[in-house]
């Protein structure tokens, strides 16, 4: 029996599609929190200060989509907070660099290095551990080089 979850989305239409497309409805409390916005900051045409701000959110709604998700539940806030450590710790997801990749697949590499360190490498200050370790999947505390004997292994494995 699969375990039913709940998931919440921002507003974005594209999300209906693909939620619809990957989960079976009977095994899914899905909900979408959608943002109100007001004016955006007003401002001198074209000054720097305001150039890449944001309209000002106002409210949000929760609008249940499919299931029963718990009210309680829906919210996009540890989604939002991966993001920014994404966008915080590799520059290829930094706004307005040219650190970005070039080559799908490099972009693929380099996201899943950092998800790898994050997880397995980086010890969580809150914790005392590392997040893979919080979560069971290892007993200790990787360094890079099993990163490196890991990634090896796998070269190894599929030649």
């Amino acid at each position: 029996m699969v375990a039913k979850i709940q998931l919440t989305t921002d507003g974005f239409r594209s999300y209906l599609v693909a939620v619809g497309a990957t989960f079976d409805p009977e095994n899914i409390d899905f909900a979408q929190l959608q943002k109100q916005y007001g004016q955006s900051y007003e401002g001198t045409r074209g000054s720097a200060e305001r150039r890449y701000s944001p309209a000002v959110c106002i409210g949000a709604k929760k609008v249940p989509i499919t299931g029963n998700p718990d009210p309680k539940h829906i919210s996009t806030s540890f989604a939002e907070r991966n993001n920014l450590n994404v966008r915080m710790h590799s520059r290829r997801m930094t706004r307005l660099t040219n650190a970005f990749s070039k080559k799908l697949e490099n972009h693929k590499h380099a996201m899943s290095l950092h998800f790898l360190y994050y997880n397995f490498v980086r010890m969580h200050h809150m914790l005392k551990m590392s997040r893979a370790m919080a979560a069971g999947i290892t007993k200790r505390l990787w360094e890079m080089k099993d990163v490196v004997d890991m990634l090896e292994a796998w070269e190894t494995a599929i030649k």
